[in-house]
Formats: C-alpha cells, structure tokens, sequence
C-alpha cells in the first residue's frame, strides 16, 4: 500500500488523464478554540480524457463521512483507504466529486496547524502545505502540475480574522463569522493558504507604475505587536516590488501580498500566492545584529521572488525543484547586492561565507546529487530542501549569468515568465528562453552543472623567474571522487572566474586588489592562462575573484603564508569571505588542523568588519573544536577560544553588534568556575559590562549554559519563565531543562521526545537542543543504542516533520568513534529503513567519518 506517498509514474498517469479546473473548499473552523477535528468538504470539478477511466484524489483524515461523484454516492469504506479515494467510472469531459471529512488540527507544522499563546489563551491557525499537506485540509490531487481554481469559505469563531490567496472580504461582507473568499486564479495546491485567528494586522500598499497598487499586509500575534517593525518589513518588500517587476517584466501576479509571522514553523518561510507565512522569530523580541536583520530581508525577497518564480511558473514535477528554490535564492540575493537603496549591498559576501558553505557540505555527502535531482516519490522530495537545491543551484546561477551576461540572462526570463504564466515547466522549457536571448547553446553547460553531483577544486600553478615575473600560470582543476554510496561519477566542469591579484600595501597595511582578470577554465585538468605571464607575482593570487562559479578554491603557498598572517586586512568583505570560506573548507578536509584554524581564526577575526561572517566564524570555530579537534587537546582548544571570546566581548565597542556576537558565543562556551561566576553575574545584574543589554533573549542565552554546566537547576529555570510567560519563554525553559548535566534531565528529556508524541514541534525542536550538549558526552553515550533501537518505529509512526527531528537531532554526532560507525553500519544493514531515513542517516554517519578525519590530522600536526 501506497501510505502517503505518491510516485511520480502516478502522479504523470494521473495528470495525463485529467485536467482540474476548480475547487470549492468549505471549512468550519468554529471550534478551533477547543480543537480536535473540523468539518471540510470539498467540491472538485475536472475533466477527464478517458470515459471510463479510473484514478484517485488524495486525502488525509480521520473520518471520511460522504463521497460523491457525478452525483452518486459512493461506499466510502470501499473508496477511501490509506489515504486516497478511488474514482472509477470517469465519464468523459466534465466530473463533478463532493467529499465530506472531519480532517484534523495538527502540532507538527503541517497540514492546518494549531497553536495556543499561553499569553492570551487564544488559538492561532496556519496551513503549511508544501510538499503534499493540502490533503490533510481537503480531498485534492496532491501534485504541482494540477493546477485550479480555489475557493474557500471558511466558519471562524467571532472575532477572528481569516486571511487566504485571494483578498480578504470585507467586515460588511462576512456574515455570520463566515467568510467567503473570491477564487484564486490557476494555482498548484501547495501555494493554497489560511491563516486563521485574532491575528493583529498593519496595512499598506505598493504603488508601482502605470497606476499599480497592490495591497499590502503584515500580520502576527498580539503578543509580538510591540516587536513588529512593520516599516522596515515594508521597506524590503517594497524594494523588491521594484528591483522584481523591473528585471521580471512581468507585473506582481497575484491581487494582494499579505507576510504573517506565525507561530512553530518548520522552515524560514513558505511562498503561498499572496500570502506568504514566514516564522514568528523574525519578530525580534531583543536585540539582534544586522546579520539577523538581512537574513530576514533575504527570507522576505526570496518568498516573494516565489511569486514568479515557483507560483506564477511551477515545476512539473519535483526533480525541477530546483526551478523554484535556486531561483529564488539567486534573486534574492542579487536584490540585495544590486538594488537601488539596499542596506545590504554585501549580499554577495554572505553568501559566500554562510549559503555556499551549506552546499559544499552537502555536496560532499553519500546524498549529494544533481541540482536537477532524480525525485521518484514524494519521500525522496520530503529530504530534498538542501543544499543543493538552494545554495549550489543559486551558486551555478551566478555562474551561468557571468557566462551569458547579466541582461540576456534576465531576458530569457522574462520570455519564460510571458510564455509560461500560471502553467508548468521542465528545465528545458528555461533552458530554451536563455539559449533563445543569450545566443549560447546551453546543452553542455546543462549537463555539467545541473545533471551531474559533486564540487571540483580549482588551484593556481604560477612559476616565475628570478625577478618575480610570472613564467607560466596554470590553473588546475580536480574532480574528486564522489562520496562512497553517491550516484555518479565526478567531473570536470567549464568555469567561469576572475582571478584577483592583491597586494599589500604598506602605507594602510590593507591588501589591495591591483588586477582582476575574467576567463573561462575549460573542463580540463589543466587550463593556461597566458594573460598573465609577464606580470609581476602578486602578494596574493586569489581564484575565483568576486565568487563567479562554485568550486573550492585553494591558495598557492606564497598566497597561502600571506593570508595566514594578513586575512584581516583584505580591504573588501568579499575576498575576506572566499578565504575564511577555503580556511574552514580546508579544515573539514582535514587539509588545516582545527588548532591551526583556531590561531588563523584568532590572528584574523579582529580585524573582520562584516558581522555576519564574524558570527559564522564562532559557529564554525565551535564545531571545529567540539568535533574536529584531537580530543586530547580539544579542552585545551576550547580553554583558548572562551578566553579570546571574552577578551574580545570586553574591547568591543559598547551597545554594538560585535559586542552582542561576542557575548552570545563566550555564552556558548563558558566552562571555568569564574567565567561562569560572571555568567551569573550578568544575569542577576550584580555584574555589568558597559553597553551590553542583558534582554529577555540573551538573558536565556546565560541561563541555558548555567543549566547545561550545573550552576542552575529547575528554581532557576522557573523563575526565568515567570519573567517571560511567553511561548519563546516556554521554548527556552524546555531547552534548559533538557541541557542539565543529570541522568534524570536526560532520561527525562529523551522520553518526552521518544516515548511520546505530544510535543509540538517546536517544542520538540527546543527539548532536542538542549538534549544534545557537547560537554555532555558520557551523559549522552547510553542513548546511542537507544537510538537505533527506536529510530525505524519512530519514522513509521510519526509525521515527517517530526520524525526528520528526531533522525537527524538525535542521531550520536558527538560521539565521534569507530564505535558509531560500526553501529551506524549494522543497523543500515539490518534494519531496512525506506530510503528517506537512510539518507539522513547515512548522513549523519558521514558526519563521524568526516570528523574522525580530521580528527586524525588535528593529531598529527602536534
């Protein structure tokens, strides 16, 4: 039996034989308050191509009360089974079906979910459709390439609000709490949406050209009111109105744009067509550094880049994915790098030192795969959304507009847009508009970079003579072999890059970029670039200059030597990236001892203007030393970094962002007795440091780590939670609990996760944190048996969401040995998990290898 799945044979035998044209949804959402279940009935018409014919309609629910097709009333016990409803006996041409459920709230993020603020006691719903969760609201034909109209009517209790696609009616218009809503136009399912409770709402609207106006509307819980900065939030959305519909030349397709900020999401945000839902932390409680504020305003671009991109425009089916995500991901990005006005004209450098980052690991994984990814089924989709289709796929797109020019580029996208509107497509189908504008033949490019997995390495080859003029210059190209268990074989790749020449320059001691030349490498181990012989050797030759394409790049050894002592000092943010960026991949390699890359990290973060790649040099440095390092001087690693980030936390500028950063990480770290002292210190306000504002968010920053270290138990963490009655409260309260260095804490916070399924998700998400404490290894080491021993029944029996929680947060990644490989091994071999969960186990067993790794090297450079 099929379960939830849906392969992509039927779901192309089923879009052969029909074509949908509408949906009426009528759903009575008047107990939400209290909960349970709610009635829905949905109302299909569709055609079908065959008479005759037979095919199914999805649905996920607890009780299926009535199916009626063509106006016959069919047996439901004999039609509606593990979630599909057989349809027999098509006529051909028009059908008309009639299903009525009770379908159910949900904790999980999927589906309609339901929250309850424990400030106000009200309910919040929101829907989360995306990949195949319109069923769990409604009967429909769960696949992207059936689009149709929508028209919900929806029973919500008085007082309430219910935002959807379509604008919102009138208060005249809704009559007793019923609201009705105007039908969408042809969209997939999974961009559907309600949003439903006493949400509180702030509006406007974007005046564009030729007299456009397109409503505007922010929403969120009442509680976060007094956090909502709904006039930045209008600002980035408005830019992208403009820098979009410019280089789109394709008008915003949808009758209104509403944001809501909404409780326990699992991702960042979701592109619903004109109701974007995006996650509630972006209302910032306490203060945060401009990195948080341009992660938020890339998630606002990229969800609405999806109005085209994605809703306007949809795959077919999941293997172009990719058209989606890397799409939306490159544009949001170059919104922000190039639009008149942006706060954030460093995109470009985030994303080198943050997005690219994620897509290297991923594409050195057993999973990695092709940015267009061979999608069977929707299980393989479900563990889809990673690094390779967001961060690589928007990686080679960068690379693909320095190779057809940014204009022709934007060109063929707008004759996609114009041809393909409210329609599907394949990759061809873009393909052929950027050949068409462009004037390349693309084939080649294609199955280079979007129909093969894994990353090449791209190095410099420079002789010169006596006097330092560069002889020769080469640049070399590697394919390593992909990962064991990978589809494929590795390639070679053409490249298009810059190569940077810099120098020091004495007078402001800043590295100083002198040349900058553009070429193509061919797909070849060797490439020659005579353009370059004659010139003078550079202080430093730095490989894809300005991240043109997505290769790891390393240094020569003269560069290397030169950037070891002088990183800091690149002038640009960019190069400064590309270098921490190949230090830290290099690392990971087991190429550069983690103790090395502490000191590079050490000699060089100083000087590091850009905020957002200080706060990801304390991630990575945390990681490399908690799991890299040799674990005999692993404490001594960890001793030196909590004492450089408090030195640091000190000399910073008071009340600035590098000061929060630096406090947050000597917070992660703090281990002896007076770095702790002050820990507490600060928390109880006995100790200040001038400047930095203890808030309700780093206040449990200190306070999970007391926990976490034994200087702080349950009065504490009670009494912490009196101060912020809050579901953030309530989430940081479950961290700390479960972070406490006791056999009880552990036993306990491994139960409420494993042996119950009564968490809400994020919930659940916060017990798992504090759960998995690096300090904490002998704690945490009995439950790797326990792990494997539950894992299977926990992915039987829990929904995806949480059950993908649970496999990879709980999975023994800190105990780093060939015992957990071993283990690792016996049960792949043994336990026959489908293939989702052996991928994401398989890995996080790649994660120990990798560690284990550079373990070793770590070792052996002492």
């Amino acid at each position: 039996m099929p379960g939830t799945n849906l392969t992509r044979e039927e779901a192309q035998q089923r879009a052969k034989l029909l074509t949908v044209d509408s949906y009426e949804i009528d759903l009575d959402l008047s107990g939400a308050q209290e909960g349970g279940t709610y009635p829905s009935v949905t109302t299909v018409r569709f055609r079908s191509a065959e008479a005759d014919a037979e095919t199914f309609i999805d649905l996920v629910a607890p009780t299926v009360h009535e199916v009626v097709l063509n106006g016959t009333p069919l047996d439901v016990a004999a039609v509606f089974q593990d979630s599909r409803i057989a349809l027999e006996h098509l006529q051909a041409g028009a059908n008309e079906l009639r299903v009525v459920a009770d379908c159910a709230y949900t904790n999980t993020g999927e589906g309609l979910h339901r929250f309850v603020d424990p400030v106000d006691d009200q309910a919040y719903l929101y829907t989360q459709f995306e990949v195949p969760d319109a069923r769990r609201v409604f009967a429909s034909f769960e696949q992207p390439d059936l689009k149709a109209t929508f028209q919900f009517t929806v029973k919500a209790p008085e007082g309430w609000t219910v935002i959807s696609n379509s604008p919102t009616p009138a208060p005249a218009e809704v009559k007793d709490n019923v609201w009705v809503f105007e039908p969408t136009p042809r969209i997939s399912t999974y961009i559907t949406a309600l949003i439903v409770g006493p949400y509180h709402a702030v509006h406007s609207s974007y005046e564009g050209p030729d007299g456009q106006s397109v409503p505007l509307g922010i929403y969120c819980r009442p509680s976060l009111a007094e956090f909502l900065d709904a006039d930045a939030i209008f600002e980035v959305t408005r830019q992208g109105f403009d820098w979009f519909q410019e280089k789109f030349a394709y008008a915003y397709p949808f009758a209104k744009y509403d944001q809501l900020f909404v409780p326990e999401f699992n991702a960042g945000a979701m592109e619903n067509a004109g109701a974007v839902t995006i996650r509630d932390q972006y209302v910032f409680r306490s203060k945060v550094t401009d990195a948080a504020y341009e992660v938020r305003a890339e998630t606002i671009l990229h969800e609405l880049a999806h109005m085209w991109f994605g809703d306007l425009v949809t795959m077919e089916w999941w293997n172009d994915l990719w058209l989606n995500e890397s799409f939306a991901t490159y544009t949001s990005i170059a919104c922000q790098a190039y639009a008149e006005g942006s706060k954030w004209p460093h995109a470009w450098t985030t994303f080198a030192n943050s997005m690219k980052t994620w897509a290297y690991r991923q594409d050195q994984l057993p999973s990695t795969h092709p940015i267009m990814a061979d999608i069977r089924d929707l299980d393989d989709v479900l563990v889809n959304f990673d690094g390779i289709t967001y961060a690589k796929g928007a990686s080679v797109l960068k690379q693909l507009v320095a190779y057809v020019g940014m204009d022709e580029f934007f060109k063929g996208v707008q004759a996609y847009f114009k041809t393909h509107a409210f329609g599907n497509t394949r990759l061809s189908d873009l393909l052929g508009a950027l050949e068409e504008t462009s004037g390349r033949d693309l084939a080649a490019w294609s199955k280079a970079w979007l129909e093969t997995a894994g990353i090449n390495i791209l190095r410099p080859e420079i002789e010169t003579d006596a006097n330092g003029v560069i002889t020769s210059f080469k640049v070399r190209q590697e394919a390593p072999a992909l990962p064991a268990g990978a589809k494929g074989e590795p390639v070679l790749r053409p490249h298009r890059i810059a190569i940077g020449f810099y120098g020091l320059d004495e007078a402001s001691g800043k590295l100083l970029r002198e040349r900058r030349v553009e070429l193509d490498i061919a797909a070849a181990e060797l490439t020659d670039v005579p353009e370059l012989v004659g010139m003078a050797r550079p202080d430093v030759v730095l490989l894809n200059d300005d991240d043109l394409s997505y290769a790891k790049v390393r240094l020569d050894a003269e560069s290397l030597a030169k950037v070891t002592a002088h990183l800091g000092d690149f002038e640009a943010s960019l190069p400064r990236a590309l270098c921490w960026a190949s230090a830290w991949d290099m690392t990971r390699d087991g190429e550069l001892a983690t103790r090395d890359y502490l000191s590079l990290v050490l000699s060089g973060i100083g000087k590091e203007s850009d905020i957002g790649v200080v706060q990801s040099l304390h991630r990575q440095v945390k990681l490399a030393v908690d799991l890299y390092a040799d674990p005999a001087w692993r404490e001594t690693g960890l001793a030196t970094w909590t004492e450089a980030t408090l030195e640091h936390l000190r000399a910073a500028e008071p009340a600035g962002d590098h000061q929060l950063a630096w406090a947050r990480a000597f917070a992660a770290t703090a281990r002896t007795p007076e770095q702790l002292d002050l820990l507490a210190a600060l928390l109880d306000g006995t100790q200040t440091i001038e400047g930095l504002a203890v808030d309700t968010e780093l206040r449990w920053t200190f306070l999970e780590r007391l926990a976490a270290t034994g200087r702080a138990d349950e009065p504490e963490i009670a009494a912490e939670l009196e101060r912020d009655r809050t579901a953030a409260g309530e989430r940081h309260a479950a961290t700390a609990r479960a972070a406490r260095p006791t056999a009880e804490a552990k036993a306990a916070a491994w139960a409420s996760v494993v042996e119950s399924a009564d968490l809400p998700n994020a919930v659940q998400e916060a017990v798992i944190g504090g759960f998995v404490q690096s300090d904490q290894r002998e704690l945490l080491a009995p439950y790797a048996a326990k792990y494997f021993a539950a894992i299977k029944g926990i992915w039987e029996s829990r929904s995806h969401e949480i059950a993908q929680q649970i496999a990879v947060g709980l999975y023994p990644s800190l105990l780093v040995s060939q015992e957990t490989l071993d283990a690792t091994d016996a049960w792949l071999s043994s336990a026959e998990p489908n293939a989702a969960l052996r991928r994401l186990v398989s890995e996080s067993r790649a994660g120990i290898e990798r560690a284990l790794k550079a373990q070793a090297a770590d070792a052996a450079s002492a």
